[in-house]
């Protein structure tokens, strides 16, 4: 649902940018229509289950690569045994876009941020992670740290706005920063930002669009680069 006034893009961190209302509503419907094929397989969308027996609160549906905690694998041993859906080069497209409009076509470097740089057209995820919040769904600080790689993750929002909370990369308290992360949000975080801890701990029900074809909850897809190799 578009915002009465428009929202400014922020910089919580370094190498972290929000960038409010990224996708068109066209856009957000394909990526709907796009997440719902990828959610009924080959691996279909699931409750993931931790090693101590705990089950997140959000289902995901994986690309590329499937995650379960904490390694990556081309077969999902968890759920089926069947390879994960390939990671498409149009979403791989999409995401060197947002690094574009975060970081500017020749990325950040050492001068900016202390760190070796990224070329948003350098950029070649070849995992993405899709979550799907209910309304009573939350996500746990954590950090994002099984990939091999320190590339930046991009993640975009579709449906049911959340209270998005991005901390420090030292442990999952203070300090730490509250954003509402909206229907069409993209966020970045890469530099001394990778690996910070983040987390969703509350859903808005009811605050996300119809218009983008997604009736209720929320949609996350992040994209990573694994820096894994057959």
């Amino acid at each position: 649902m578009a915002a009465l006034f428009p929202r400014d893009r922020s910089e919580p961190a370094p190498g972290a940018v929000h960038l409010p209302d990224w996708l068109t509503l066209d856009e957000q419907r394909e990526l709907v229509a796009a997440c719902r094929a990828w959610a009924v397989g080959p691996v279909p969308i699931r409750h993931t289950r931790l090693p101590r027996g705990g089950v997140m609160s959000v289902r995901t549906v994986c690309l590329g690569w499937h995650w379960q905690p904490y390694r990556y694998t081309r077969t999902a041993g968890d759920v089926n045994g069947r390879r994960v859906s390939d990671f498409p080069e149009w979403l791989a497209e999409l995401g060197r876009r947002v690094l574009a409009d975060a970081y500017g076509r020749d990325g950040y470097g050492a001068d900016a941020y202390g760190t070796d740089g990224y070329r948003a057209g350098d950029y070649r995820p070849d995992a993405a992670l899709i979550n799907f919040y209910d309304d009573r769904a939350t996500m746990g600080m954590h950090q994002d740290k099984d990939e091999r790689s320190d590339a930046p993750v991009v993640s975009l929002s579709i449906g049911d706005s959340c209270l998005f909370r991005f901390g420090n990369t030292v442990g999952r308290n203070k300090p730490y920063t509250d954003i509402e992360l909206a229907s069409g949000d993209a966020f970045v975080f890469g530099g001394p930002s990778r690996f910070a801890y983040h987390g969703v701990p509350k859903v808005y029900p009811g605050s996300g669009d119809p218009a983008t074809g997604l009736l209720g909850g929320r949609l996350n897809l992040t994209m990573r680069v694994t820096g894994i190799t057959d």
